[in-house]
């Protein structure tokens, strides 16, 4: 007699997963929104961008650290950040607008991945002065994810971008640190990950994320959405 087929196991819900009717809505609104990205220009140099008045938020990270899929999970495209398979091609910063029914409310920039040992030296200076100087002179910058590979944790270049923004930060510029890939990771070693990645970035916030078991993809999208869709505080009426 055969045996009936067995199901696949369920991979368990992660921490933060959507339980609520209004926590679902949020995130299918902010996924939706993330889903109409689409490519506005290439620079290699911040003087080549065009002077857009839209708040953008910056994704940067190791060439190595899985930034372009987690750009391509969040706006449920396949290829709207090119993921090549040689770490440290993408040498320009690539914006992409978002925004519902063809009206961009948001710009999404990739930018160059960096510490890729094999990139010439000339060259991973040249991308370092370019991500420096986006990241301390765009105006309209309002956030920055910044893409680590948990195993490995927040290395020394990841530290210097931190420094780097940090004077923004206090000035009240967003930062998101994901913690990609982390499907590789026990449930132990996640909340390690965690623990640790809180400590180093001092401040911000830090999240797991898998584009493979979309872990962390809701709760990114939100925060992304609720960056670039500030709600603005009350009109106090004068006494």
């Amino acid at each position: 007699m055969t045996s009936p087929p067995r199901k696949p196991a369920a991979y368990p819900p992660h921490p933060g997963a959507a339980t609520d009717p209004e926590t679902a809505e949020r995130a299918r609104v902010a996924m939706g929104w993330l889903h109409t990205a689409h490519f506005l220009t290439s620079a290699p140099q911040l003087e080549h961008l065009p002077p857009l008045e839209l708040p953008e938020i910056a994704f940067v990270g190791r060439s190595n650290a899985g930034k372009s899929t987690a750009i391509n999970t969040l706006t449920q495209q396949t290829r709207l950040a090119f993921a090549s398979k040689t770490p440290g091609r993408t040498q320009h910063i690539n914006l992409f607008g978002v925004g519902k029914q063809k009206v961009d409310d948001a710009v999404l920039a990739d930018l160059p991945g960096y510490g890729y040992a094999a990139v010439p030296k000339e060259a991973k200076l040249r991308w370092q002065r370019v991500m420096g100087n986006y990241l301390m002179t765009r105006d309209t910058l309002r956030g920055v994810v910044l893409m680590c590979d948990p195993r490995h944790g927040l290395t020394e270049l990841d530290e210097i971008l931190l420094d780097v923004i940090r004077p923004r930060v206090v000035d009240g510029l967003k930062f998101l640190v994901l913690l990609t890939k982390s499907d590789k990771l026990t449930r132990s070693e996640g909340a390690k990950a965690l623990s640790i990645a809180r400590l180093q970035a001092g401040g911000g916030e830090v999240k797991l994320f898998s584009a493979l078991k979309k872990q962390g993809v809701d709760e990114a999208a939100e925060l992304l959405w609720r960056w670039a869709h500030p709600v603005e505080a009350p009109v106090q009426e004068a006494p």
